[in-house]
């Protein structure tokens, strides 16, 4: 009885030293260690979760109210803890998730290396395990060798090539949405829409016609409830993760496994019916399904392909649909581009073509407004990432482990690196093709774990963009409320209402 107590004893004591190593010293050598860089941060709050507990504050103070004048000036809205902290620590300073240091990076030349780099001593950071349900094994979560081998297989069915025979299937939804618009119409010039509403249902068509050959009715269920479960997928993002913490029965726990294994079945079951008439066809399923079949071990099984339809599904419609949403209401505010693009797409295209590969690389105009909509409303708000090994970059020495937050959504917005003009809609800064693009301008990333998908976005987003000039003129509603938000990426917090009036 007493060696029992002994034991004991001793598992106690080595379980109280482990977390105050966890908890106090490795996180105070941390500090220190930035801290002989000149590098600091706000107070790490031990009973708060480092600063978990102020960015929650600083998120939902910032959603209170929203973006006065229709100015595209925001960035501290949808980052308000490194728009503040940034000022008072300035581009580089040091925060805490829990015991995680977090560092944040709005340097371009540390940026630009961060993500270029091939050195393996920099990795994605991977999602805790509250939030890693949405996107799943997917090529999107994954880490390591298990990402490399998903890429192999998966990029493939992007190449430019691939992508230029899809443009049929956009096409098609496209002419399903303005038919419907008119429709809509019927005998009135003019019309509000939630365009918000109508660009996720076009995405959503567009992916599912593409991944499955299906039609966006077949996949209706599966996109709301990814939508369903986008909120607590962003409530677990902003929360310090407790080991453990997910299999207790809690109310969102629950809501978060029934989701996940309703999308799991409706994903099995789509799989099951197009899966043996999509082999060899040129749909991703199809593609994911013949893919490397000489070699066995790149080969996907079942689940890794339900894994990766989830990661089509959501990543596939979420972000070019509030892209094309951002796009076209930059064209509804600032009208002199509105009637410069629609004759762009006439003189090429004519009144009613559809656009065509040939067609989408003379889209000057088109591209360049599609830029500066990527550089002002970029989908993704930030770029996460993990050192591994420690690592010296741009002269800062970064001890393994370290949690790299890069705010990318600032340095688009950022004058020192755009110029006075940074927060207005200039689409001529993208003008001089001869100059290249800016360093800094990354809305689908850079390096080896650049956006698989960015050019089947690029491609929809001219289709669907030219398309809609050619038929209707966009205008404001006088009930739009100019509030853009992160949630997983930048959408507007209360749709977009325009008024379509059908030429």
């Amino acid at each position: 009885m007493q060696t029992l107590l002994v034991v004991c004893l001793a598992f106690l004591a080595l379980l109280i030293l482990k977390l105050l190593r966890s908890l106090l010293w490795y996180p105070l050598q941390i500090q220190r260690r930035f801290a002989r860089q000149g590098i600091r941060g706000p107070p790490r709050r031990l009973l708060a979760g480092g600063n978990a507990g102020d960015i929650r504050q600083l998120y939902a103070k910032a959603l209170l109210e929203p973006v006065p004048h229709l100015s595209h000036d925001f960035a501290g809205r949808v980052a308000p803890h490194y728009a503040r902290w940034s000022k008072r620590y300035g581009r580089t300073f040091l925060y805490w998730f829990g015991s995680q240091a977090r560092l944040a990076l709005g340097d371009p030349a540390i940026v630009k290396a961060v993500l270029a780099d091939t050195s393996g001593a920099i990795d994605k950071a991977a999602f805790n395990p509250s939030s890693r349900v949405l996107f799943g094994e997917g090529l999107v979560g994954l880490t390591g060798e298990k990402w490399a081998r998903h890429r192999r297989v998966v990029a493939p069915a992007f190449s430019m090539e691939r992508v230029k025979s899809w443009i049929p299937e956009i096409a098609t939804s496209v002419v399903n949405l303005l038919d419907k618009w008119e429709m809509q119409g019927g005998q009135n010039s003019e019309f509000e829409a939630d365009i918000h509403k109508e660009c996720h249902i076009l995405s959503a068509d567009v992916i599912s016609r593409i991944a499955f050959g299906s039609n966006y009715e077949e996949g209706k269920k599966i996109f709301k409830l990814q939508e369903e479960m986008l909120p607590l997928i962003s409530i677990a993002l902003r929360s310090v993760y407790i080991p453990g913490f997910r299999f207790l029965p809690t109310a969102k726990n629950l809501k978060r496994r029934r989701i996940n294994k309703e999308i799991e079945d409706l994903l099995s079951k789509l799989i099951q019916i197009n899966g043996e008439k999509s082999e060899n066809d040129r749909n991703l399923l199809g593609l994911m399904f013949s893919a490397n079949k000489d070699e066995e071990k790149e080969k996907f099984g079942r689940e890794e392909i339900i894994e990766e339809c989830k990661t089509f599904y959501f990543a596939g419609k979420e972000t070019t649909a509030n892209v094309l949403t951002w796009a076209i209401l930059l064209l509804a505010i600032h009208q002199d581009w509105q009637m410069k693009a629609r004759e762009e797409v006439r003189t090429i295209c004519g009144w009613h073509k559809h656009p065509i590969m040939e067609d989408l690389n003379r889209f000057k105009l088109v591209s360049m407004i599609l830029k500066e909509t990527l550089r002002l409303y970029s989908p993704a708000v930030l770029i996460n990432r993990l050192t591994i090994r420690d690592v010296k970059l741009g002269g800062i020495e970064i001890p393994a482990g370290t949690f790299i937050y890069i705010p990318l959504i600032s340095i688009h917005h950022d004058t020192e690196i755009w110029g006075r003009d940074a927060n207005e809609f200039n689409p001529m800064r993208f003008n001089n093709a001869e100059k290249g693009e800016s360093p800094v301008f990354l809305p689908f990333g850079l390096g080896p774990r650049v956006c698989v998908g960015q050019n089947l976005a690029l491609v929809e987003l001219k289709v669907a963009l030219s398309m809609i000039l050619q038929r209707v003129e966009i205008a404001l509603s006088p009930s739009y409320v100019h509030a853009p938000r992160l949630l997983l990426t930048l959408e507007p917090q209360y749709g977009v209402q325009l008024l379509l009036r059908k030429i």
